[in-house]
C-alpha cells in the first residue's frame, strides 16, 4: 500500500490529485489517507507525527510525505529507507526524524523528474509518481545521500511543544514517552499538569498527560478542550521537569 502524509487539508482538490496521479502510475495498489492536516508550514513538528504514526506501516508500504513549504526551491528530493520502511519527500526535516529513530537507514537524492514537474505541486508530480514507481519495482535514478547530510536533521531530544490538536481539542506534543526521564513534571506556563493513564482515572473538566496510542505525549481535559482549558495552540512550549 501507499500512504499519504500530507498538510493539504481535507477540503480542495490537492488530495484527490495525489489520488489520482497514484492511480495512473500504479492502478489498483492501495492508497491510505494518513493524515492531511499536519501542521502548516512546520516540517520539523510534522516529523515528529510521521515518525510516531508509521511505527506499525507494513514493511511493503511506500509513504508519499508532503509538508513542503519551500516547494520549487534548490531543496531536494530524497528517498528514505528506516527499519525497511520506505519514504518520499522533500529534504527539509519532515523525514529526519524518522531516520534519528531507526536502527538501520539510508537516503538518497531523487534524480528521476517526470515530463512535466509544475513549479508548486511536486507532490502530485514527483513524489506520488516516485512512490509508484517504488511499490511496482520500477526504477527510480537516484544517488546516496549520507544521512547526517539531511536537511535539518533534528539534535536527540524530544520537540517540547505542542504540534497537533485535534478534533477533541486534546494537544499532541512532540516528546515520546520512552524520552522522559522518570517521575517527569509537565508545566504549561505556571501551570502543573498531573499525569494519568486515561480519562477515566480523572475528574470531569481536569486536565492531564498521558502516553497517546502513537506513543507521544498528549494534553488532555476529560470530556472538555485542553487547547480551550489551557489556551493551547500549535508551538506552545511544555516545560519537562525531572
Amino acid at each position: 500500500m501507499i500512504l499519504l502524509f500530507t498538510d493539504f487539508g481535507w477540503q480542495g482538490p490537492y488530495v484527490g490529485q495525489l489520488h489520482l496521479a497514484l492511480a495512473r502510475e500504479a492502478p489498483g495498489v492501495p492508497v491510505v489517507d494518513l493524515m492531511h492536516d499536519a501542521p502548516t508550514f512546520s516540517p520539523l513538528a510534522a516529523g515528529h507525527l510521521l515518525a510516531a504514526l508509521t511505527t506499525q506501516m507494513p514493511p511493503e508500504a511506500v509513504v508519499v510525505a508532503v509538508v513542503d513549504p519551500g516547494v520549487g526551491s534548490a531543496r531536494r528530493a530524497i528517498l528514505l529507507d528506516a527499519d525497511g520502511r520506505r519514504f518520499v519527500g522533500p529534504d527539509n526535516g519532515l523525514l529526519a526524524v524518522v531516520a534519528q529513530r531507526a536502527s538501520s537507514v539510508s537516503a538518497k537524492v531523487i534524480q528521476w523528474r517526470p515530463p512535466y514537474l509544475s513549479a508548486t505541486f511536486h507532490g502530485r508530480d514527483l513524489f506520488a509518481p516516485v512512490a509508484a514507481r517504488l511499490y511496482i519495482d520500477k526504477e527510480v535514478a537516484s544517488e546516496p545521500l549520507a544521512v547526517r547530510e539531511l536537511g535539518d536533521y533534528p539534535p536527540h531530544e524530544p520537540l517540547a511543544e505542542v504540534i497537533y490538536i485535534d478534533g477533541y481539542g486534546n494537544a499532541w506534543t512532540g516528546i515520546a514517552l520512552d524520552s522522559l526521564p522518570g517521575g517527569s513534571t509537565l508545566r504549561v506556563g505556571p501551570q502543573e499538569i498531573p499525569k494519568a493513564r486515561t480519562f477515566s482515572d480523572v475528574e470531569k473538566g481536569q486536565a492531564f498527560w498521558y502516553e497517546n496510542s502513537a506513543g507521544l505525549v498528549e494534553i488532555a481535559v476529560r470530556q472538555g478542550s485542553a487547547a480551550d482549558h489551557l489556551g493551547l495552540r500549535l508551538g506552545t512550549r511544555v516545560t519537562i521537569e525531572s
